[in-house]
Order: C-alpha cells, then structure tokens, then sequence
C-alpha cells in the first residue's frame, strides 16, 4: 500500500521542517541581540531569548509530530490518542501557515505548506480507514456464510447489513 511511504515521508518534511524552524528563529533572535533592536522599548535581550527558546519549541513540536509520524509507518497502525491529537493539530498548524505565507512569502511557500497539509491528512485519512470489508475471509467473520449473517450481505464497514422485518401475514 501507499500508505506506509507517506507516513515516513511525512515524518521526514517534519523533521526538516522542524529543524529549519529552529535554525530560523535561532538565526532571528541572533540578529536582534547582536544589532541591539528594540521594539516598542521591550528590552532587546528578552526578545532575543524569547525568539530563541519560541524557536526551540516550535521545531521541539515539529520533530515530535515527525516521530508519531514515523511511529505511524513503523508499527503500521493508526496513531490514537495524543499521537492522533498531535498529527491533527499540525495539520491545522499547517492549514493557517499556509493561509499567512501566501500574503508574507509567497505562493511557493503556500505551495510548500498545503503538500506539507497533504501529506499529513494522508496519513490520518489512509490508516483511519477500516479494512474490514477488504479483508474478509470467504466462510470467515463477514465473508459469505460465516458469522456477519445473512450471507455476508453486510453493509461497507464490515458490519451485518440490517435485516427487514416480516411482512405482515394476510390471515
């Protein structure tokens, strides 16, 4: 399938993208120490740390969504609970990235984004997908005869299709 080449995929752009991030925003509050600026008359050494350490943690979030990623792809399931949280989350992150870069950078970096965007919602659409009904045995659970009933009439997601009622005798 494709979807476990999607997960490391998707895990490796958030790895890079998370050290970028840092190495940006690293770069960023460097700039302002070193030239001294102040904004507003904030003082320019806590706008430098600030910077920095917002930096560290928003690549720190990035690689850690690029882990649940890639514990995606190893263990070949879905990612549930805070791992699920994480994956939505940065897909959302992404989505108004994407929404501010394309008036601040560019359309190439709205580009970039919205694959980013892609990328992860593959990863939480291809494994939330229940196989159930791929996978069914002939004469297993759901398959023909086997204990879906009704002859393995069962509906997409694997489950027994409803049975009618009797029709009304006419007595």
């Amino acid at each position: 399938m494709i979807r476990r080449p999607v997960a490391v995929v998707t895990a490796i752009v958030l790895f890079v993208e998370g050290l970028g991030i840092a190495g940006l925003q690293w770069f960023l509050g460097t700039v302002v120490d070193r030239q001294k600026m102040s904004l507003a008359g904030l003082d320019p050494d806590a706008m430098s740390v600030s910077t920095k350490a917002g930096g560290v943690l928003f690549g720190l979030y990035f690689v850690f969504c690029g882990v649940v990623a890639l514990l995606v792809a190893l263990r070949n399931r879905p990612a549930a609970g805070l791992g699920r949280i994480l994956l939505i989350s940065v897909a959302v992150v992404h989505g108004l990235l994407g929404a501010l870069t394309v008036g601040l950078v560019g359309w190439s970096a709205f580009a970039f984004m919205m694959v980013v965007l892609g990328l992860v919602l593959l990863t939480l659409m291809t494994y939330d997908r229940q196989d159930g009904a791929a996978d069914a045995v002939p004469g297993g659970p759901g398959g023909p005869g086997g204990a879906g009933g009704s002859g393995g009439a069962g509906g997409a997601d694997g489950r027994p299709a409803p049975v009618a009622p009797p029709a009304p005798s006419a007595s």
